[in-house]
């Protein structure tokens, strides 16, 4: 499985979120699968998205595309981090 971790501060949390909900066809057809959002501990807008998806190139190609890079702006995103991992191992303790 591969994923991808985005790190980015935003503007407005509740401004991103309705983005980002609206978004979530877009995400599917582009091989998102399964995502989670956390915010940092005492930052409401620092948000962390984690996210599993078919395989990175198409992580890559959704995530650097000119319309998610417009999707980002219209949503208060300030200069956000990828990081695309492969999972190693997983378990359940």
């Amino acid at each position: 499985m591969q994923y991808v971790l985005i790190i980015h501060e935003v503007e407005d949390y509740e401004l991103w979120k309705k983005v980002f909900d609206n978004a979530a066809e877009i995400r599917r057809q582009a091989g998102e699968r399964t995502y989670q959002v956390l915010k940092y501990e005492n930052n409401y807008n620092k948000i962390v998205h984690f996210s599993a998806w078919t395989s990175i190139d198409a992580a890559k190609q959704f995530f650097e595309s000119p319309k998610l890079i417009e999707i980002r702006r219209e949503a208060g995103v300030k200069a956000p981090e990828f990081i695309y991992l492969d999972q190693l191992e997983s378990g359940v303790l």
